[in-house]
């Protein structure tokens, strides 16, 4: 995909850092940590209308913001620019296309890729350009592009802001929600990752086990509980989802997790089915555009070829009512 090597665009797949010594996938930290507070005594104050976000809408980490921006109601202080999906020449692409219409170009900078951006704020870069990316309108540069720092600030920062009180992060909880976060992170999230990206027979095979013993295990703990934390839908639901809605139409296949599909699990396909259903977040999910985001990475798809199906299907009844919430 590319990467920005001293401020000038390069093809180079990525940090060498990337893969380890033994073929394993070993993602490179986000590089922009600055944060936003109610107070502004972080530099970055809160504010209605100051804020910017770079999103994908295949990106399963960009879409974890698109989901808090529904949820606490934040759609109409933070502005969003879109990534088209499919091939791309300089990494995410930012453009008004007719074929996407629902990808908003950046109507803030004007900037036709996502690396203009980090440029921007560090003239120098070198690393990964990813989304998503918050930008400051107001300093024009970016705050933050770790979505899980992100999401927490969108969580608790925008007081008076938000459309709403929700917290997703409820004080009562936090030790478990951090703990299920891990899980799902190291052996989901990551562990589709780890799997697709590996180069050797042995680190697959390790990273592809690690991921269906934990399906497994979700398996069983949503078969006695509604949600993952608690009784109620917090952050560990919502960082989960986003990668159970593109394993079937991208995870499966394309990065090799084939030993059963979500639709396989009963628990976690329904799980599935009633977050899709809260309100704002079906508008968040486009399906076919993980087809055309994950089949154009050159690397696991070289000649292009694009799958003509889409299949996955979230719009059926779900029975988690069942179960006490």
């Amino acid at each position: 995909m590319g990467m920005l090597i001293d401020g000038q665009w390069s093809e180079l797949d990525n940090p060498p850092t990337e893969m380890s010594r033994d073929g394993a996938f070993t993602r490179v930290a986000s590089a922009f940590r600055d944060r936003i507070s109610k107070d502004g005594s972080s530099g970055f104050k809160a504010e209605p209308g100051r804020y910017h976000l770079y999103v994908a809408y295949n990106c399963p980490w960009a879409h974890r913001t698109l989901i808090w921006l529904a949820l606490k109601g934040l759609n109409s202080a933070i502005s969003v620019a879109h990534s088209i999906p499919g091939l791309r020449e300089q990494g995410w692409t930012f453009e008004d296309n007719p074929q996407f219409p629902d990808c908003k170009p950046d109507a803030v900078n004007g900037f036709r890729y996502m690396h203009q951006a980090y440029t921007a704020s560090e003239p120098r870069y070198t690393g990964k350009v990813t989304v998503p990316t918050l930008w400051d309108k107001k300093e024009k540069r970016i705050v933050n592009n770790e979505s899980s720092e992100i999401i927490r600030m969108l969580n608790s920062e925008f007081v008076g802001v938000a459309g709403n009180d929700l917290d997703l992060y409820p004080a009562q909880l936090r030790a478990e929600i951090d703990r299920m976060n891990e899980f799902t992170y190291n052996n989901v999230n990551n562990g589709v990752y780890r799997t697709g990206f590996a180069v050797t027979q042995a680190s697959y095979e390790a990273a592809y086990d690690q991921l269906f013993a934990a399906l497994d295990e979700l398996e069983a703990r949503l078969g006695r509980q509604r949600y993952l934390v608690g009784n109620q839908m917090t952050e560990a639901d919502w960082r989960l989802f986003p990668t159970l809605l593109r394993f079937d139409v991208a995870y499966f296949s394309l990065f090799k997790c084939n030993k059963k599909r979500i639709a396989d699990y009963p628990n976690l396909m329904n799980y599935t089915r009633e977050l899709y259903h809260a309100p704002g977040v079906a508008e968040t999910v486009k399906l076919r555009y993980y087809v055309l985001g994950y089949y154009s990475i050159k690397k696991l798809n070289p000649t292009g070829i694009l799958p003509k199906g889409t299949p996955a299907n979230f719009d059926m009844p779900h029975d988690r009512a069942r179960l006490a919430a």
